[in-house]
């Protein structure tokens, strides 16, 4: 494994020696700009590993993408190898339908400690709720990023992750306004909980195996490929294309879908998200837990 070639995957020419906020900042702003948040692999009949190895040749040599447990692994690796003091957390994920956050530890967190502060590098969250920039571990402190107003709540040694809700006006391909979300000030979406235990990979292959085989896991039901642009995401669910500009006008984001054909499908992925499949892809959406 090289970091070099790993800097060439997500178009990283900056500094390769600083250990400061602002390079940690950029390198992860090219990571999750050049590597999608998906789970393809499952719909194209392969399994997902977990090992270092495995996940730097899908990354790196064959520009894929991956999930929490992949992104968030191989920038873990990247930061260490450039100098940083960092570890791996773990979340319990908030499930909206359920109006609960998950029992099991599934999410993979990073933090990074520097110069005597405490920060969270999410590269594994993908669509509306992908953080842009690390977030300082601060209880009740309100976080602006281009995404939305992010913040973290401190409450007996558990640490929540929320973003403020924003309006959006919703699209078809030709410009139809579909809908408006009505939404009201101050009002927060739970993200995910966890806490500053220390966790290795090898506590998530139990989550991993789950994920992968329980018939009812969101990763199965749905297939999802996520890749932040210059000024939103794009997300590709099932057979469905949406494309989300942040702010276009204030506190109102944008959000216009597509409903692709045949092998429109393998164009979009190979065009916007800039991967090509080996194996054959079957698009799938039977879950209505909604990503964004």
């Amino acid at each position: 494994m090289n970091i070099k070639d790993y800097f060439e995957r997500i178009c990283y020419k900056g500094s390769q020696e600083k250990t400061d906020l602002e390079t940690l900042t950029e390198v992860f702003q090219h990571h999750i700009s050049a590597v999608p948040f998906e789970n393809l692999s499952l719909h194209c009949g392969e399994t997902i590993q977990l090992d270092l190895e495995s996940v730097y040749d899908k990354i790196v040599k064959h520009s894929h993408g991956g999930w929490c447990m992949e992104n968030n692994q191989l920038l873990f690796w990247a930061f260490q190898t450039m100098g940083y003091e960092v570890g791996l957390l773990g979340a319990r994920v908030y499930v909206p339908e359920r109006k609960a956050y998950n029992q099991d530890v599934t999410h993979v967190l990073i933090k990074v400690t520097l110069e005597g502060k405490t920060y969270i590098v999410d590269g594994g969250f993908g669509v509306a709720y992908q953080m842009w920039q690390p977030m300082e571990l601060i209880s009740q402190k309100n976080q602006p990023q281009t995404p939305g107003i992010f913040c973290f709540t401190e409450k007996g040694g558990v640490w929540y992750f929320h973003k403020v809700k924003r309006k959006k006006v919703r699209m078809d391909s030709e410009n139809k306004i579909l809908c408006s979300d009505i939404v009201k000030n101050g009002t927060c979406k739970n993200i995910y909980l966890f806490t500053l235990q220390p966790k290795t990979i090898d506590d998530f292959r139990l989550a991993s195996l789950q994920l992968q085989t329980d018939p009812s896991s969101m990763f199965l039901r749905k297939s999802i490929c996520s890749l932040q642009t210059t000024d939103g995401f794009l997300v590709l669910i099932g057979w469905v294309l949406t494309e989300t500009k942040y702010n276009y006008k204030d506190n109102m984001d944008l959000v216009v879908s597509t409903v692709l054909m045949g092998e429109e499908v393998q164009k979009i992925l190979k065009e916007r998200f800039k991967i090509q499949l080996d194996k054959t892809f079957v698009p799938l959406n039977t879950c209505s837990v909604s990503m964004f």
